[in-house]
């Protein structure tokens, strides 16, 4: 990869160099370190702020809100109006409101920054993702990109998780500019060695029926989910909020189907490695967020750990993800997808098992660190290759929207089973009398893992059916040698890619 001195990269011309790489990669940090550090702060948040526990969960629950609902919306936007704008102007909404936080005098305006920051990343992430996508090549040269874009991910969170705790001891309020001097990093250098978008000419434009649906739909949605635990599944009003949000989202394939440029094709949605490839990593990082909520709950309540010994127990993982991320990438790219993704969801599904042997006196090193490493590796064999099966075969000008959909089946995961992770444990836990400190934590876990085998399951519709594809080779081969003039292996090679090609996108 090569980098010039001067001006913003054209696609077209050359692929981005490592600077270029590295901004993306840092506003991708800069977003999972404000996943994580938050979570360690919140007891110093409540306290200064005085805010009651259902207030409090609002800190976590706009954040979410704004980010899932807003993706689709964010991803489709940087594919019509240009990758580069959307992700410099995300990123300097991104830096202003967690000023706001930082500086928020009450517990409204903290949880409105949180949610205004939450829709900033809502664009920010398909932005960033289809930048990578469409400027760097399909196979090794992508896989490698994607590797590290993923072990920034993985270090911003655990960095948050350390960060967060040693800056909760002088003040809360820091944990929230934390991010700042990165977004300004990352603004500068975007604005000068991102490759610039294409001219704006026949790019269309959004379908705000489409956008309005579907936006209104996710965030009634995400907010029925956030509120349930407190409010109760069945209560009339988690109820109503599921209807309402039923209704948009249908009436949101209703108007994609007519429209003439829709948001969102219902290709997209119907494309065998599409659901496939939204499924898997919608348990994969549900179960990943339920196991991050347990073992802090574990370390800290059963285990007595400090906040900051708390957030070191994860640094192993994030560790080995980071040093195998990069790697992943390539081997998924060779080794292919499917292959790449069912083996890392086996050691995700591994090492949640294993976590089912915690007790009141577990040992670190035999019992949680064998876990995290696992975890680790399985992350970083998963995640990388999720991405590159997300974009695979989708046309430049839909990067964007792959990308969103993609962080929308995460954010949806993280919200859907964790509520019903911790409705479980809150169930086992009241079971128990409340006199043992470990009891609801072994059913949670094994809810956890038997999302990830469903994951596992879904990892199927990844691969093309071998019947299929068995009878396509052969009807090419038979056409080529008897009415076909003469093609050479190279050409029949490419033909044949091309209706397989045609073949997943029907499927």
């Amino acid at each position: 990869m090569t980098q010039k001195a001067a001006g913003p990269l054209s696609a077209q011309d050359t692929t981005p160099g490592a600077l270029a790489l590295l901004t993306l990669c840092a506003a991708h940090f800069m977003d999972a370190i404000d996943l994580s550090d938050v979570g360690v702060a919140l007891p110093a948040i409540q306290h200064e702020l005085g805010m009651s526990p259902a207030s409090l969960q609002w800190v976590i629950s706009a954040y979410t809100l704004g980010y899932g609902g807003f993706l689709l919306l964010g991803g489709r936007t940087a594919d019509l109006f240009g990758r580069r704008r959307t992700f410099l102007a995300a990123v300097a909404v991104f830096a202003v409101v967690s000023v706001a936080g930082a500086l928020a005098p009450g517990s409204g305006l903290l949880i409105a920054a949180r949610l205004v920051k939450g829709v900033a990343a809502g664009f920010l992430a398909p932005a960033a993702l289809s930048l990578i996508t469409t400027n760097w090549p399909e196979g090794p040269e992508r896989g490698r990109a994607l590797g590290w874009y993923a072990t920034a991910g993985a270090g911003g969170f655990v960095g948050g998780l350390v960060l967060g705790g040693v800056l909760t001891e002088v003040s809360w309020r820091l944990v929230f500019a934390l991010p700042v001097p990165l977004a300004v990093a990352a603004l500068i250098a975007g604005s000068r060695l991102l490759p610039a978008d294409p001219p704006p000419a026949g790019r269309g434009r959004i379908d705000l029926a489409g956008a309005l649906s579907v936006t209104g739909g996710l965030l009634l949605c995400v907010y029925a989910i956030a509120q349930a635990p407190e409010h109760g599944w069945t209560s009339v009003r988690t109820v109503a909020l599921f209807a309402a949000a039923a209704v948009l989202l249908a009436l949101f394939v209703r108007v994609e189907a007519r429209a003439s440029t829709p948001l969102v094709p219902l290709s997209f949605l119907t494309r065998r490695r599409s659901a496939g490839t939204n499924l898997t990593i919608f348990a994969m990082w549900g179960a990943y967020t339920s196991f991050a909520f347990l073992a802090t709950l574990y370390l800290q309540n059963v285990l007595q750990w400090t906040p900051l010994q708390t957030a070191g127990a994860f640094i192993p993982l994030g560790l080995v993800n980071g040093a195998v991320a990069p790697f992943a990438g390539r081997l998924a790219a060779r080794f292919g997808h499917p292959r790449m993704i069912a083996a890392g969801m086996l050691l995700l599904a591994a090492s949640y098992a294993m976590f089912l042997r915690i007790g009141p006196d577990s040992s670190f090193l035999s019992v949680v660190l064998p876990v995290m490493v696992l975890n680790g590796l399985g992350t970083a064999a998963t995640f990388p290759a999720l991405n590159m099966s997300a974009v695979a075969g989708v046309p430049d000008r839909d990067q964007g929207l792959a990308g969103a959909l993609l962080n929308t089946s995460m954010q949806i995961g993280g919200a859907v089973v964790l509520a019903v992770v911790t409705a479980v444990a809150e169930a086992g836990r009241r079971a128990g009398g409340g006199t043992d400190p470990m009891a609801g934590y072994l059913p949670a876990i094994a809810v956890i893992v038997g999302c990830v085998l469903a994951g596992l399951a879904a990892t199927g519709l990844l691969s093309r059916p071998r019947t299929h594809a068995t009878a396509r080779t052969a009807a090419t081969r038979s056409a080529a040698t008897t009415s076909a003039p003469a093609v050479t292996p190279a050409a029949r090679s490419g033909n044949e890619k091309e209706q397989e090609q045609h073949h997943d996108d029907l499927h």
